[in-house]
């Protein structure tokens, strides 16, 4: 499975079965990670068997089983929510092409046990985990806007453009919100998101999954 078949088939999974995480599957987390973590100046770092991490209501409530998690950790400075959206909306993807489910977290964290299981420096944030494991199902598609619910382009919009929206809409978001605003004029493109907690978060995310649908040869950020 490609990248590209990744964003269009993963879907958020709340439901895990106990099945402990390969060997194989481990070794690759980490290597990717790694290369994640030199390119972007971030520490990603994987945690198994720790089901403490979330907090116990939303494990009650919304997950079951989840048990292994990408802690995503970055330096406090500015735009770190965005930088950890894009490289954690890589390890994601990534996750589905090796055969694995995973689900998003932000908002549940349990961030002293995050901070304590992730061995993380002083000074790191943690504004998300990935729960991440071998899925009871492979979730199913969220509810989506429309492509012009969240862009315009000035003049006739080329392939790329809509495919790249197309792939933000696949994105996961906060609430399922896809508070984006996605604006093109000629190869420029800008991408906002509406003011939140976890509007850089998105921002990161959005920017990672418009890249691999509109392919980073055919425009530029604005």
């Amino acid at each position: 499975m490609t990248i590209y078949d990744a964003v269009q088939e993963r879907h958020s999974v709340r439901i895990f079965k106990k099945t402990p995480l390969s060997n194989d599957a481990i070794k690759l987390l980490n290597e990717r990670m790694k290369e994640l973590n030199s390119k972007y100046d971030v520490e990603f770092k994987l945690v198994t068997d720790n089901g403490k991490i979330i907090n116990t209501a939303y494990k009650v409530s919304f997950t079951k089983n989840a048990n292994n998690f990408i802690v995503m950790t970055g330096k406090n400075k500015p735009k770190i929510d965005e930088i950890i959206g894009y490289a954690g909306a890589d390890i994601l993807l990534y996750a589905q092409t090796i055969g694995l489910n995973t689900c998003w977290i932000s908002g549940a964290i349990n961030k002293a046990e995050a901070r304590d299981a992730a061995n993380v420096r002083p000074g790191y944030l943690i504004p998300g985990v990935i729960a991440v494991g071998y899925g009871e199902n492979n979730g199913k598609p969220h509810k989506s806007k429309k492509l012009e619910d969240i862009s315009t382009y000035r003049g006739n919009p080329p392939y790329w453009f809509y495919k790249g929206v197309g792939y933000v809409l696949l994105a996961p978001t906060a609430n399922n919100k896809q508070a984006f605003n996605i604006k093109g004029d000629g190869n420029k493109v800008r991408i906002t998101c509406d003011n939140n907690q976890y509007a850089g978060l998105e921002l990161g995310i959005a920017r990672y999954h418009f890249e691999v649908g509109a392919g980073t040869e055919n425009f530029e950020w604005a």
